[in-house]
């Protein structure tokens, strides 16, 4: 694109983009968590970035109502317009979810997540309750995808490490339990590597319950449709991801689960000035298709969006100069999962073959790709270092949980000092003096 052919705004509620597959790691204190964002000021420099959300958008006048961080919405006009708001949670209505429920799609749930669990260390250390100790140890992971099954690996490895500084705390005290409504984990590398990492995490302690789905959580109180029953302040939910809900209020045509419906080309069907990628979008895959699966589509995954933004970018510029777009069109390159430090799966394709890796050399192949993924060569070394300096320096397993609420010592000490009540003899001496 040539200076000055454009001008590009981008409005996302947060200043920063978030590498979703590094969150486990991050939840784990392997990555810094400032490593794992890349802020989107820095390396879009020629970019107009706003903070804020888009409420609604308006196609006949070509007009996007901008809700800030402060102050009032207003109207943005554009002449080609991007949609690439990722997706969240998928959740369920179950009791107490809401409110107990810890999440893993952004960077503060994956700091939240390891403040919490040192917290609960802590915790059990210091009390003789058995109750406290028991339901503060325990801890339960709704999914079994990559996401659950990265994070229950990551943070077993975390609390492993950890309690070697409690005197109180062993690993033989802490419980883990998985859930998933699957009848397997890790579907994503197959069978028989899904099979592997079940029996390599139940070698750890891991307690695994396939085929079942959490029917309530309220205050803590976990309970699976297979009738187990467990008490824990610790309920992790990874049960898949959904389109941003707020494209249901774009007027953008949505296919069956609230994505939006693409062209091979990205390009909005029906519309010839709207794009969309990623996990918000539903774009055709054509090598699946042309493989005889008529209704293949791209999974949501960071392999499919990194290569459609590509793709994508040159489409827009093509279409701002009438030329021909691109359709997109990419083999799938396998898929990697670490499980804990040293501990992985892995299954590599190239071309017809698949090369199925487990153990170290997986938890390579694992940190090598994602690491080289890793957008921006300043965030890269940041990552690789981190590794490094790993590699010789112990984990740290400090808890800074009073970050969720760092003015509370601040105001407990800025509060006026009660003034102490006068006792009935100070009030009897001072009426006899009185008198």
């Amino acid at each position: 694109m040539r200076y000055g052919e454009a001008t590009v705004t981008v409005v996302d509620p947060r200043s920063y983009m978030t590498y979703q597959p590094f969150l486990p790691e991050a939840a784990a204190g392997s990555i810094s968590p400032r490593h794992v964002v890349v802020p989107l000021r820095r390396v879009l420099p020629k970019a107009e970035v706003l903070t804020g959300r888009v409420t609604t958008i308006d196609q006949d006048r070509k007009v996007a109502t901008i809700a800030p961080l402060v102050g009032e919405a207003y109207e943005l006009p554009f002449d080609y317009l991007v949609i690439a708001m990722g997706a969240v949670s998928r959740t369920f209505p179950i009791p107490g979810l809401a409110e107990q429920g810890i999440g893993m799609k952004g960077i503060e749930e994956s700091i939240g997540l390891r403040n919490h669990v040192l917290e609960q260390l802590d915790k059990a250390d210091s009390t003789n309750d058995e109750e406290i100790r028991r339901k503060a140890l325990t801890f339960v992971f709704i999914g079994g995808g990559f996401a659950g099954a990265e994070t229950i690996g990551e943070v077993e490895d975390m609390a492993r490490d950890a309690a070697k500084y409690y005197k109180n705390v062993s690993r033989e005290d802490m419980r883990f339990v998985l859930v998933d409504a699957a009848d397997k984990i890790l579907p994503e590398v197959g069978p028989k590597l899904g099979q592997y990492g079940k029996e390599h995490l139940e070698s750890r302690g891991v307690e695994i319950y396939l085929s079942t789905s959490m029917d309530s959580c309220v205050d803590g109180h976990v309970v699976l449709k297979n009738g187990l029953e467990v008490d824990s302040n610790t309920i992790v939910w990874t049960a898949g991801v959904k389109p941003n809900p707020a494209l249901a209020r774009f007027g953008l045509p949505l296919g069956p689960r609230g994505h939006v419906d693409c062209e091979p080309t990205l390009q909005v069907k029906g519309t010839d000035y709207i794009w969309a990628a990623g996990d918000n979008a539903q774009v055709p895959d054509l090598v699946g298709r042309k493989a005889g699966n008529e209704n293949a589509w791209c999974p949501p995954n960071a392999q499919h969006a990194l290569r459609q933004a590509k793709v994508l970018g040159d489409n827009v510029i093509s279409g701002m100069r009438g030329f021909p777009q691109k359709d997109y069109e990419h083999a799938n390159k396998g898929a990697v999962a670490g499980l804990g430090l040293h501990k992985g799966v892995a299954m590599i394709v190239m071309g017809k073959m698949k090369i199925k890796l487990k153990g170290r050399l997986a938890w390579y192949m694992h940190r090598g790709y994602h690491g080289m993924a890793m957008p921006t060569w300043n965030r890269k070394i940041r990552v690789f270092a981190d590794w490094t300096l790993g590699m010789f320096l112990k984990r740290e397993v400090v808890s800074l949980g009073a970050m969720e609420n760092p003015r509370e010592e601040f105001y407990e000490a800025a509060k006026p000092a009660p003034v102490a009540a006068a006792s009935a003899a100070d009030k009897t001496g001072a009426k006899a003096k009185a008198s």
